[in-house]
């Protein structure tokens, strides 16, 4: 009897014990579950530029001699008209001395040539005088007329050299360092270059597409229903250090020819400047708008899984059990795919973002809002 009811409680024992070991069934995964959207997308194609002032003035000599003085401030905003640089003025006002010399000298002589003119003239009527006396003194009047133009003009041109060594502001803008200091010998000429105003109340960006893309945009542009006219011309700029720059620009011109040694043509926008953030040479990411897609089916770039260049994504059933997609991705824009095959509108895709994730699994969805562009958002059960 004994024996029996020890085994008994034995076998109670391994029941209890092996009922303990069975594991629990696990919980179904929690993944953020969004809906596929359709909208219409602005495609923008991106490029590098270089800002340009409106207008970049390099400031050369005219004359040569010893920089005097250096009346501005460099990187200062000056005016037009302003005394930037002063040369030695003293040899110019030597100059200009002695050409006014010359021309009083000129003045002198054609008094008293004059003179013997209005004297020799009735003389000569009266055969008092040969009509070659005559001859004579209309000659040297005339010749002292002639030198009084040679004298007047070497003063005016001593005067316009004494003027050029005040070197003025030819526009208003931005001065930068100046390549010379006082005591320097300047000269004139191409490469003499002192320094350059900026004027930064517009500036301008430049930046190249390759001929291939001209033609598209071209194209697409003469079309008499385009959606890019009107606003195709606007454009964006994301600065170097990754921030998107407020004002708006707009493509004022594309240069006459492509490029032969690199296959792209120029494009020139213009963008406002009214806290004079934009300085010459920098460069910049230029945004174009370039497509329009009408009614593109959008869903967030981290839905999508790639494994050896097949896309797919996590369809969710209405039972909550996923079943992987194959998928055809157009471009990237933003922080998502436009899909041009596979999903539809309304469709609820899983986000993703674990490896635990299979064919088949059954999930508790996590509802999120997800637009282009922006951060997702849980939507409250």
């Amino acid at each position: 009897m004994n024996k029996i009811y020890s085994s008994a409680i034995l076998l109670s024992f391994l029941f209890f014990s092996c009922k303990k070991e069975t594991p629990p069934a696990p919980k179904p995964l929690e993944i953020s579950v969004t809906s596929v959207l359709q909208q219409d997308v602005d495609l923008e194609s991106e490029y590098t530029g270089q800002t340009f002032g409106q207008s970049d003035i390099q400031i050369n000599p005219r004359v040569d001699g010893i920089i005097e003085s250096m009346n501005f401030k460099e990187g200062s905003f000056v005016k037009k008209g302003q005394v930037l640089y002063t040369i030695d003025p003293l040899p110019y006002r030597a100059k200009l001395n002695e050409a006014q010399g010359v021309a009083a000298e000129s003045q002198a002589r054609l008094s008293k040539t004059k003179s013997d003119l209005d004297m020799i003239t009735p003389l000569a009527k009266m055969n008092a005088v040969s009509q070659r006396e005559l001859v004579s003194a209309k000659a040297a009047y005339n010749a002292s007329l002639a030198q009084i133009k040679a004298s007047d003009a070497s003063v005016q041109n001593a005067q316009i050299e004494l003027g050029y060594c005040q070197i003025l502001a030819p526009i208003s803008g931005l001065i930068g360092i100046s390549k010379v200091r006082v005591g320097d010998y300047v000269r004139p000429g191409a490469m003499s270059i002192l320094n350059t105003i900026s004027d930064l109340g517009d500036v301008r960006v430049r930046f190249t597409i390759s001929e291939q893309e001209f033609l598209r945009l071209f194209r697409e542009f003469s079309k008499p229903n385009s959606a890019l006219k009107g606003s195709g011309a606007t454009v964006t700029i994301k600065l170097s250090d990754g921030s998107i720059y407020p004002e708006k620009g707009k493509v004022s011109f594309a240069d006459r020819q492509i490029d032969p040694s690199t296959g792209a043509i120029t494009f020139e926008a213009t963008f406002p400047n009214p806290d004079k953030l934009l300085r010459p040479g920098q460069y910049v990411k230029v945004a174009l708008l370039t497509d329009i897609r009408k009614d593109a089916i959008v869903i967030p770039q981290r839905a999508v899984i790639e494994v050896q260049g097949i896309y797919q994504v996590y369809v969710v059933g209405n039972d909550n059990k996923v079943q992987m997609q194959i998928v055809k991705p157009g471009p990237s824009v933003k922080n998502g795919y436009i899909i041009e095959e596979g999903l539809k509108p309304g469709d609820k895709i899983a986000m993703g973002g674990t490896s635990l994730l299979k064919n088949g699994s059954v999930i508790t969805p996590k509802i999120v809002q997800w637009q282009l562009g922006d951060p997702e958002t849980v939507v409250a059960k």
